[in-house]
C-alpha cells in the first residue's frame, strides 16, 4: 500500500548533516550502507539470514491486522530488505540469484522500503512470537537509517531532528517561551491548590534534572503539573533545562547519528545545572533510548538515571494518596513493555491512585501498539494510523465503560484521542499516569473532598 509520506527537501536534510545521494549512485551507496550495518551490528545479518518465513509473526502484528496488506506481515516487510541483502551479501544469492529468494536492486526498491518501513511502528511485538526471536522492528529501524543516509527521510522527522539538535526539544521552543509557559502553569497550580508550587528552569546546583516531553508545556500540561506537585510534596530540589526540554529522541527512529547527538545533550544539560540525578518523563522511545543506548553512544553516566514512574513507585510509602473514584485502565507503551522493562511500576501507581483499575488483554510485553509510536505522528499518516490502531481500539472497547485510559507516553497521548474518536469512543478521558498522581496526591482539604470522576479528572 502506497503511503502519502512527505519526504524532506535536500536543504533540510543538509541541516542534520545528510547529503542526498545522486540517482546513479543509489545502488552502490545502499549496498555500502548495508555493509556498514553488517559490520556495526552482527545481529543485523543474523536476523536477515535466519527467518524461515513461517508466518508466526503475522497475527502478532497490529499493522498487518489493521491494513490486511501482505507486506505489512513483519517477515514480508523485512523481506523487502532481506532479498537485497541476500543477493549481494550471501553466497547463495550471488550464485543462484532470484532462485534463492534474492532480488536485484531496482528502481522501485527504495520506494517500497519507504512505504512499508513507515507503516511499521517498530513496536517489536513480532519478536515476542517469532520462534527464533527475530526482531523485525530493529530491521525496520536499520532500514530507516539507511534511507535517511540516502536522502529519503520524512519531512516531519527531519524537522523534529533539527529542533532537537538546535533547541533541545521537538517543537523548537526557546528559553523565553519556556519560562512564560512554566509561569503560566505555576499560576494554574496556585489556583488549583492554593499553594506556590514552582516549576524552575535552569536552576543551578540542583539535585534532579527532570526531562519531560516538550508537549507537557502545552497539550499535556497535567503531566508536568503532576511532576511539579510530586517534587513539591517530597521537598526535592529539581529543575528543568532550557537546553534540553525533551525526553523524546527521534534519532532512534530514523537516524542513529541524530540519536547520539541528542542523547549527548542530556550529559551537557545535567552538568550545567550540577544535577546528581536525571529523571526521565513519560516518553516510551525516549526512555528506551536513554536507558538502553546512552552509555553505548556517549560513555558512562556522570549521574544517576531513573524514570519518573520508578521514582514515584520508590516513594509511594511517603505519599498521601487518595484513590480517585474512577474506572481506569493502563496502556503499556511498546518501548516500556518490550524495550526497557518498565511494566510493574505504573501498575503499582494505578492501584494506589484509582478505586477500579482494570487490565487490558493482552498486556505488559504482549500489549498491542496504539499505532502512533515509531515516529508516525505526521498529519499525512493520520488515516493509516487509524488502521494501525484497530487492534488497540478493540482492546479498549472490551473494557467499556471506562472513565480514564492512562498513557505514560507522549506519542500515545497524541494518538489515543484521535483513535477513540475514530472508533466511536471519544467520551473516554485520556492522560498520563503522572496526571493521576497529581490528582490523587493530597495537598489540601479541597483535593481530599472531591468525590465525582468529573471533579477528580478536572471536569
Amino acid at each position: 500500500m502506497k503511503i502519502p509520506l512527505r519526504l524532506a527537501k535536500r536543504e533540510d536534510l543538509r541541516i542534520i548533516g545528510v547529503e542526498p545521494v545522486a540517482e546513479a549512485e543509489l545502488c552502490s551507496r545502499t549496498l555500502e550502507l548495508m555493509g556498514e550495518f553488517r559490520a556495526f551490528a552482527r545481529s543485523f545479518s543474523v536476523m536477515l539470514e535466519t527467518c524461515t518465513g513461517c508466518g508466526a509473526c503475522a497475527k502478532a502484528c497490529h499493522s498487518y491486522l489493521g491494513t490486511d496488506d501482505f507486506f505489512n506481515i513483519p517477515a514480508a516487510r523485512a523481506g523487502l530488505l532481506r532479498r537485497i541483502f541476500s543477493r549481494y551479501f550471501t553466497w547463495s544469492g550471488r550464485v543462484l540469484g532470484r532462485f534463492s529468494g534474492a532480488a536485484e536492486f531496482g528502481p522501485g526498491t527504495l520506494d517500497s522500503w519507504v512505504d512499508y518501513f513507515y507503516q511499521c511502528n517498530a513496536c517489536r511485538r513480532c519478536a515476542k512470537f517469532c520462534p527464533f526471536g527475530i526482531d523485525t522492528g530493529e530491521i525496520v529501524l536499520a532500514g530507516r537509517t539507511i534511507l535517511t543516509r540516502l536522502g529519503r527521510a520524512p519531512a516531519f522527522m527531519v524537522n523534529i531532528a533539527r529542533n532537537e539538535l538546535t533547541t533541545g526539544n521537538n517543537t523548537g521552543i526557546l528559553k523565553p517561551a519556556i519560562i512564560d509557559s512554566c509561569s503560566f502553569l505555576e499560576e494554574e497550580l496556585l489556583e488549583e491548590t492554593g499553594l506556590e508550587i514552582r516549576i524552575p528552569v535552569d536552576k543551578p546546583n540542583t539535585e534532579i534534572l527532570y526531562l519531560p516531553s516538550s508537549s507537557e508545556l502545552f497539550v499535556n500540561s497535567d503531566t508536568l503539573m503532576g511532576a511539579a506537585k510530586l517534587f513539591h510534596y517530597l521537598g526535592v530540589d529539581w529543575t528543568l533545562s532550557s537546553t534540553l526540554l525533551e525526553a523524546a529522541n527521534y534519532g532512534l527512529l530514523f537516524d542513529l547519528d541524530v540519536m547520539k547527538k541528542h542523547n549527548n545533550r542530556m550529559r551537557i544539560a545535567a552538568t550545567a545545572v550540577g544535577a546528581e540525578k536525571v529523571v526521565m518523563g513519560e516518553c516510551g522511545h525516549g526512555w528506551r533510548a536513554a536507558k538502553m543506548y546512552s552509555e553505548g553512544a556517549n560513555g558512562p553516566f556522570p549521574f544517576q538515571l531513573t524514570h519518573i514512574l520508578e521514582l514515584v513507585t520508590e516513594r509511594l510509602p511517603d505519599l498521601n494518596l487518595t484513590k480517585l473514584p474512577i474506572r481506569a485502565t493502563l496502556h503499556d507503551p511498546c518501548n516500556y513493555g518490550r524495550g526497557a522493562g518498565l511494566v510493574e511500576e505504573p501498575r503499582k501507581i494505578m492501584h494506589a491512585c484509582v478505586e477500579d483499575f482494570t487490565e487490558m488483554t493482552p498486556n505488559r510485553d504482549r500489549n498491542f501498539c496504539c499505532g502512533g509510536g515509531g515516529g508516525l505522528l505526521m498529519d499525512e499518516m493520520t488515516e493509516i494510523r487509524m488502521e494501525l490502531g484497530k487492534e488497540k481500539s478493540e482492546q479498549i472497547r472490551r473494557l467499556l465503560p471506562l472513565d480514564y485510559i492512562a498513557l505514560p507516553c507522549a506519542s500515545c497521548k497524541a494518538q489515543f484521542p484521535l483513535l477513540l474518536k475514530h472508533y466511536g469512543m471519544g467520551e473516554v478521558r485520556t492522560g498520563g499516569v503522572l496526571d493521576l498522581v497529581g490528582r490523587s496526591l493530597v495537598l489540601n482539604r479541597q483535593q481530599d473532598e472531591r468525590t465525582s470522576p468529573q471533579d477528580c479528572l478536572g471536569g
